[in-house]
């Protein structure tokens, strides 16, 4: 009898480290991740969209900016997971339509320390690599370590525009943060550090998925 899939979202605000948290994810438990930028890439270049509970993801999930994945089972089942979407009721609705999420992993993190993140990130718009002038710079100031590119900081991530940027996304996630507590199928992890969080998250899925890493391992 094949096993049942596990559809999962991750959730948080800019600069919360859901980037980081996929990848580790992807690695742990053999999972391919498609980070947004590079899904919306790859999408603008002609690609179709990757297929969302078995069927093309309509516009209004393109546009959202998804982060797809899926790992296969001894079944060949795979288990699906997002990142940065749902970010509003509406798009969580339209989710509803296409497949009945298992699992939503929401990362809260203080939102000053999240102003500090964002202000010092800085990306190489090619490849949508991040880097932070705090704790993971690049090797030479201002550059991209693999191609030697100059880095840009976007304008949403200097400090004037962080805070409204926050505000906005606190509004919106809201209802979206409730829906999911109210079915009981939300786990919240808060923290200061990736690092930190990132066990919690480990033991989570390890419950419901197996991992192909310990968590020493990653």
């Amino acid at each position: 009898m094949a096993s049942k899939l596990l559809r999962a979202v991750v959730l948080g605000p800019p600069g919360s480290g859901k980037g980081t948290v996929c990848e580790r994810i992807a690695r742990s438990f053999g999972l391919q991740h498609l980070s947004s930028g590079q899904f919306l890439r790859e999408s603008l270049g002609g690609g179709e969209c990757p297929p969302v509970g078995g069927s093309p993801a309509p516009g209004h999930l393109q546009r959202a900016g998804v982060g797809w994945g899926g790992k296969g089972d001894e079944d060949g089942e795979t288990h699906p997971w997002l990142r940065r979407f749902p970010r509003t009721l509406g798009q969580a609705e339209a989710l509803d339509r296409i497949c009945e999420l298992d699992l939503v992993i929401s990362l809260n993190i203080p939102f000053e320390t999240l102003k500090d993140r964002l202000s010092a990130r800085w990306v190489h718009p090619a490849s949508g690599r991040v880097y932070n002038m705090d704790f993971n710079p690049p090797h030479v100031q201002g550059v991209d370590d693999l191609t030697g590119e100059p880095l840009v900081q976007r304008e949403d991530d200097k400090p004037e525009a962080v805070a409204a940027r926050l505000r906005k996304y606190k509004d919106a996630a809201k209802p979206v943060i409730e829906l999911y507590k109210s079915r009981g199928i939300l786990h919240s992890f808060s923290g200061t550090e990736t690092n930190k969080i990132w066990p919690y998250v480990y033991t989570l899925l390890s419950s419901k998925i197996p991992p192909v890493l310990s968590d020493e391992e990653n």
